[in-house]
């Protein structure tokens, strides 16, 4: 095999052009604010009920609020280089078909693997948690205590089956397989219900917040949490034999590695963009709208909860010696207003329902490029009268809704965020080797100073993906390489790029 087919590139205007096949076609249903909502409703999750709390008590203390923006600024810089790319190439798929058009057929398998880990593993998780507080909701209204009852798991005998993760992702199939716009629909219903609930929470916070709490808004650096050794520890760490630091400058920057997970899943705007009326200019608009929407929120909270209590007491790490899990509802439960934790939970729950629904839309668009493109099977990208790619919405479905049900996928979930970053650095390498290989093509949105904007995005991703665990590595090298065996098995032998190649020119 010649070295240089492992690296064909699929032209843009081939990508385009296959939008057009009556068998594979997408309906263009989307706007502007359908692509802002489904980025608000994927990103603002349980993180913002949780996420907040511990990284305060572990890491930053006040300057929460900091790591978060420090965070922000990091997705930014890559949400600037996927607009440039899904204004210019326009076709699902997002960080799959962009590599597909600049480094090639192997390394666009590579990537496209890779994401079908990090979504299906994230939108099985999240089912897991969903259910969780649908326990936790359930004991409010039938008065049964949700730590010791848990409702919405039955056991098979074989295996635990959690049905409340199963009754989800069936119903989310369902709404998918009807129609993009109709889920878009829904998902701005509950998205407003789940953002009204976080600014009813920060306004009734405010009442509550003091200002000596604030101080020192950098807490002095100390140890941070012991027991990470071996595998469990940070790569960094495992690579330099440092130990893991929590409060101070270093402590700031650990936290923003933490919450930066907070806000992965905007760049699934960018699998839309075949589906939009007007992916040129709503794609970019509807990356970085739902971005500063979720930022403004996020700090808002982050500064609201830091200010009910002391950050001592959001540390997971007791006086005692024992763990335990702090969240939003923790600063609450501390000032008196217990209940607030009843409106944490149902906003919660509301949250987690929009991020499982987009998490497998992206998941089942990916499918859908990589089938047309034959390196998946092609079935899979055939569409309804509808514009629906409903054999792909099954499978999607099937798999997570199997991964819920039986299997502890919460253990998986940093899994999630190698691959999101790696997702991050071949779409920010990518804009540049596409402005410097089709210099002609049209593009609706540019990124400034590209190579200084790329090149600090691929930087920040590095920094936060050596700040994984060892062991998080060590599953994400055994994924790739099960994904480049299949590659060579199935399909670089089934690739359409393959298949054009053995094609004989004319024998008329």
């Amino acid at each position: 095999m010649p070295r240089s087919s492992l690296f064909r590139t699929k032209s843009i205007e081939q990508s385009i052009a296959e939008t057009d096949d009556p068998d594979t076609k997408l309906r263009r249903d989307l706007s502007t604010w359908d692509l802002t909502v489904f980025g608000v409703a994927v990103v603002i999750g349980a993180g913002i009920f949780t996420l907040t709390a511990r990284t305060a008590g572990d890491y930053s203390g006040p300057s929460v609020s900091i790591a978060f923006v420090i965070a922000a600024v990091a997705c930014a810089l890559a949400a600037l280089c996927y607009a440039e790319f899904a204004s210019t190439v326009p076709v699902a798929g997002s960080a799959y078909t962009f590599s597909f058009a600049t480094f090639g057929e192997f390394v666009a398998w590579i990537i496209g693997w890779d994401l079908i880990l990090e979504l299906a593993v994230g939108a099985a998780a999240v089912s897991k948690g969903w259910s969780t507080y649908l326990n936790t909701v359930l004991g409010y209204l039938f008065g049964f205590d949700p730590a010791s009852t848990n409702a919405t798991v039955v056991d098979l005998g074989f295996a635990e089956a959690d049905w409340g993760a199963l009754a989800l992702v069936a119903t989310l199939v369902l709404l998918l397989a009807v129609g993009t716009k109709l889920s878009s629909r829904v998902s701005m219903v509950i998205t407003a219900v789940k953002v009204a609930i976080v600014l009813f929470v920060i306004v009734l916070g405010l009442f509550y917040v003091k200002a000596a709490n604030y101080t020192p808004f950098i807490p002095e650096a100390g140890s941070g949490p012991a027991g990470a050794t071996g595998v469990d520890q940070s790569l960094l760490s495992f690579l330099t034999g440092s130990e893991g630091s929590s409060f101070g400058v270093l402590g700031l920057l650990a936290g923003a590695s933490l919450v930066f997970f907070a806000f992965i899943g905007f760049d699934i705007v960018a699998t839309t963009a075949e589906e939009t009326k007007n992916p040129q200019k709503s794609v970019p608009r509807g990356i970085f709208g739902s971005l500063t929407i979720v930022t403004v929120l996020y700090v808002a909270v982050s500064l609201v909860v830091v200010g009910m209590v002391n950050y001592t007491e959001l540390s997971t790490t007791n006086p005692d010696g024992t763990e335990s899990k702090k969240t939003l509802a923790t600063a609450f439960s501390a000032n008196g207003i217990d209940w607030a934790a009843q409106v944490i939970s149902i906003g919660a729950l509301a949250g987690l329902t929009t991020v499982v629904m987009v998490l497998m839309l992206g998941q089942i668009r990916i499918i859908f490029a990589m089938s047309r493109d034959g390196l998946l099977p092609r079935k899979l990208a055939k569409t309804n009268a509808n514009g629906i790619p409903v054999r792909a919405t099954l499978v999607v479905g099937g798999l997570i809704a199997v991964a819920a049900t039986f299997f502890p996928a919460d253990k998986l979930e940093e899994m999630v965020n190698v691959g999101t970053l790696f997702a991050f650095i071949l779409v920010s390498a990518g804009v540049v080797v596409l402005r410097r290989t089709r210099p002609d093509l049209p593009r609706a949105f540019r990124v400034p100073a590209v190579k200084w904007v790329a090149g600090l995005a691929i930087a920040a991703c590095l920094w936060l993906m050596l700040n994984l665990t060892v062991l998080t590595w060590v599953r994400f090298l055994v994924w790739m390489a099960l994904g480049v065996a299949i590659y060579f098995v199935y399909s670089r032998r089934h690739s359409v790029l393959h298949d054009k190649a053995d094609t004989p020119v004319d024998k008329g």
